[in-house]
């Protein structure tokens, strides 16, 4: 078939795919919805839509998946054409594998108003709810964790319950219509990059909810439960080369198809309301405490990723593979993890942090997975406290340096401050602070230190016991010193060559 005239994917063509794609082993007709998603994107598809379609191949049971998304990208135009079916590529350097998945069942677009997603997420066929709808969609207070009951979107939730827009907001509607309708338990389970993201969930959930009084609150309490949980697997956004290479390689057209790499993992807490997916029988992990999990990928994959993105960016490198086959990035990076993020991690059963950090880097320099550094870049003022944050942090409490990883923070400074119209709007950045430290950058000018003082004044990403220390703030006024100069690699390679010596004229020890 040329690719001119390449047919796209959908149950027709099933049967007559090259026999090295694979196809869902099971009856697809047979499949009914008992899973609801939130936030269709790349990761979700090529995560645990693929966790369920291993699923429903070895033990099948009534586990559909129905796709939701409160936000752009309409889901109508691409999975929804397809009949739900996509093809996630695996790939390695110049290897490709093809698969297509079929554990999606239905899509819905629920972007212009809520009742789409309610009727959904209300249905008593529902038992398994899971999400990804990044970091910004909880609608939280990153320093503190709590529901920013100043968001716009919280606003106005409360003050209209029957339409929300927020994620916390239409998920707190439809466990209210839950329980007014038929009353069955669920499991809502975030799969997004938050520490106790299971925690900050519930609690948005339910302070939504005690504002419709007690009794939704109490059967929310004896109905409901949000596990933790950590997911990991590498997969950047689709790009028009991807469709391609699958027309070009295999035939057929998929406008849904996603990339990622072969390494994925899914540790989720072991505390669920009513059935469960046994996604543990295909590889997934259900454990007590997903914390030393969640610590060791965020703070190493995590910060090692948001570390190169913005020092990618600033040294002139649009891909994370591209920076971490710099080999001064490389060093520098190493350092940091090695030197300063380790030593802050709990022992997490069965995995060696150092060989973790080796394992690492390795992924991040495969060189098929094209993931731009502005997108690692985005919304960076949300993953910097767990990513970042909170190891300096620890480590400031035990006395230890921080010069490396206050690095990174000062190149997500950095970042923010040179899209800004007095430093020449370099780029454009995607951050909910981005217009905020462009104002200061625009009032403030070249000042380091006023630059650091003022960025460390926000509260809802600084919080203010950490914003206190004199090391750290010494630290983000040398860091953004050399890495808005004109030379900010010359800067980092100064910083690899002595990272705990002169180069902070480090100030004494406050008492």
């Amino acid at each position: 078939m040329s690719p001119a005239h390449a047919a796209n994917l959908g149950p027709a063509l099933l049967g007559t795919l090259p026999s090295e794609v694979r196809q869902p082993a099971y009856d697809r007709a047979a499949l009914k919805p008992g899973i609801a998603h939130i936030g269709v994107g790349a990761f979700h598809r090529s995560h645990q839509a693929e966790y369920t379609d291993d699923l429903l191949a070895k033990n099948f049971d009534r586990w559909g998946l129905v796709g939701i998304n409160i936000r752009p990208p309409l889901l109508a135009e691409t999975l929804g054409r397809q009949d739900g079916l996509y093809t996630r590529l695996i790939r390695q350097n110049d290897e490709v594998e093809a698969r297509v998945i079929g554990s999606i069942v239905g899509v819905v677009d629920s972007q212009d108003n809520a009742a789409p997603a309610l009727e959904v997420l209300a249905s008593p066929e529902i038992e398994m709810v899971t999400m990804t709808v990044t970091e910004k969609g909880y609608c939280h207070v990153p320093s503190s964790g709590a529901l920013d009951l100043d968001h716009p979107d919280i606003v106005h939730d409360l003050a209209n319950p029957q339409a929300p827009r927020s994620a916390p907001g239409i998920l707190a509607k439809a466990l209210e219509l839950r329980m007014a309708s038929h009353g069955r338990p669920v499991t809502l389970l975030s799969c997004d990059n938050i520490p106790a993201n299971g925690i900050i969930l519930g609690n948005a959930v339910r302070t939504i909810a005690e504002r419709r009084g007690k009794k939704l609150a109490d059967w929310i309490a004896a109905n409901v439960a949000f596990p933790s949980a950590m997911v990991d697997r590498i997969a950047p956004a689709t790009t028009e080369a991807d469709i391609d290479t699958l027309e070009q390689r295999f035939g057929y057209r998929d406008s849904a198809v996603v990339v990622g790499e072969r390494f994925r993992q899914w540790v989720i807490e072991d505390r669920f309301a009513g059935r469960v997916p046994r996604w543990d029988l295909v590889g997934a992990t259900f454990v007590d405490d997903v914390t030393p999990f969640e610590h060791l990928k965020m703070r190493v994959l995590n910060g090692a990723q948001t570390t190169l993105s913005y020092l990618g960016v600033l040294g002139g490198f649009a891909h994370t593979f591209e920076a971490i086959a710099d080999p001064l990035l490389a060093t520098f990076i190493r350092l940091m993890l090695t030197e300063e993020t380790v030593p802050t991690l709990m022992p997490v059963p069965g995995i060696s942090p150092q060989a973790y950090v080796e394992q690492s880097l390795a992924r991040l320099a495969n060189t098929a997975i094209r993931h731009r550094n502005h997108q690692i870049a985005t919304d960076g003022s949300q993953k910097i406290v767990q990513r970042l944050l909170n190891p300096i942090r620890d480590r400031l409490a035990k006395g230890d340096s921080i010069a490396l990883l206050s690095v990174s923070v000062a190149a997500w400074m950095a970042y923010l401050i040179k899209a800004s119209a007095r430093f020449g709007r370099a780029w454009q950045v995607a951050d909910p602070f981005a217009e905020r430290v462009a104002a200061i950058a625009d009032r403030v000018g070249a000042d380091s230190t006023e630059l650091a003082n003022a960025i460390l004044a926000i509260e809802a990403i600084f919080d203010p016991s950490l914003a206190a220390s004199d090391m750290f703030r010494a630290s983000l006024v040398a860091g953004l010193e050399g890495l808005l100069s004109d030379d900010p690699m010359a800067f980092v390679r100064h910083v690899c060559a002595d990272p705990t010596g002169a180069r902070l004229k480090r100030p004494a020890r406050s008492a």
